[in-house]
């Protein structure tokens, strides 16, 4: 190897320098340390472990000499928690920022749920398409197995039958389900705000903390500016003349966003807009940032991307474009 690229020495510790093909595969896979590329006697060599120093430092003792190499290269560590946005981790819970989409009738079922929670990542229950019933037994379940482990339920819109969508929300209240992923939303609806504004309140620092978290997947600028806006006045209007929220809920709604975090859904299993992820997640990272600016609101809200993330590739590649989960 040649010594024109050398960054410093490499001082050797308990470990030896690994060589070859299988040295570096077996590196990659240790994503919680760093890596550094060595010069061992010629060949290309692997080390994780020891210390680095300058090249400009003296040649010191022989033996000294004898446990130092040239080093050329180095991989910080980056480790899978390390990835998107803390702010999101924290919020949620979470050791991974992963969610686990809500898969319509159950597909995204309470095992699969369960298991995502389990391994410190977010899973949503499907419970698109499936009655009353089916999706009380599933929070029942999951209520009593998860215990403080993150979970969500999915709201779908239901512009058919706005009365499902209503009772949805009264059982997902009545059960104290926090956290709803919306899907399939064109416009803001009734029982969505009634959900995101009930039991609202502020705390003796003069924040807003909303029990309710909504995470909205969405695909158009258009419905995404309604979600990172605060709920609108006729439905805030409407529920306190039906009584469901008191005058302080109302009041406290004009500060807060209608969604935590919005998934900027591009390919998808079933409906899709047919968006492309390079120029939608950027669409909706530059709409947050606005709306940030616009209503000052007290918490940060993510931007995450879903649809076509099958590899390792594009997930990192999700990632490096600012993706929070």
């Amino acid at each position: 190897m040649s010594r024109e690229n050398q960054l410093g020495w490499w001082i050797k510790g308990e470990d030896k320098p690994g060589l070859g093909h299988d040295a570096v595969y077996s590196a990659i896979k240790q994503v919680g340390k760093p890596i550094y590329v060595i010069d061992a006697g010629g060949q290309i060599g692997i080390a994780q472990g020891g210390h680095i120093v300058s090249a400009s430092l003296p040649s010191g003792d022989p033996a000294s000499q004898e446990r130092r190499f040239p080093w050329t290269a180095f991989v910080p560590p980056l480790h899978p928690a390390s990835m998107g946005s803390p702010d999101f981790i924290r919020t949620y819970g979470l050791r991974y920022p992963y969610v686990v989409g809500a898969m319509a009738n159950g597909i995204t079922s309470t095992k699969m749920v369960e298991s995502a929670g389990r391994a410190g990542m977010l899973g949503f229950y499907g419970a698109a398409g499936l009655a009353i019933p089916q999706i009380e037994t599933a929070i029942q379940y999951l209520q009593e197995k998860m215990g403080r482990l993150p979970f969500g339920f999915n709201l779908i819109h239901s512009p058919g039958d706005p009365n499902l969508e209503l009772e949805t929300v009264h059982l997902y209240l009545r059960y104290g389900v926090r956290l709803i992923s919306a899907s399939a939303f064109m416009n803001l609806t009734l029982p969505l705000v009634y959900y995101r504004i009930k039991g609202i309140q502020q705390d003796e620092h003069g924040i807003t903390a909303t029990p309710q978290k909504i995470i909205a997947k969405i695909s158009r600028e258009e419905v995404a500016k309604k979600f990172l806006a605060p709920p609108p006045e006729k439905f805030i209007r409407q529920l306190l003349g039906l009584g469901w929220i008191t005058s302080q809920e109302a009041r406290l709604a004009e500060t807060i966003p209608m969604a935590d975090a919005l998934t900027a859904e591009a390919d998808s299993g079933g409906h899709t807009d047919n968006r492309s992820a390079l120029a939608l997640l950027p669409t909706m990272i530059s709409l947050r940032d606005w709306a940030m600016t616009e209503f000052n609101f007290d918490a940060p809200l993510s931007i995450g991307l879903g649809g076509g993330i099958a590899t390792p590739e594009s997930a990192a590649a999700a990632f490096a474009m600012g993706a929070d989960y």
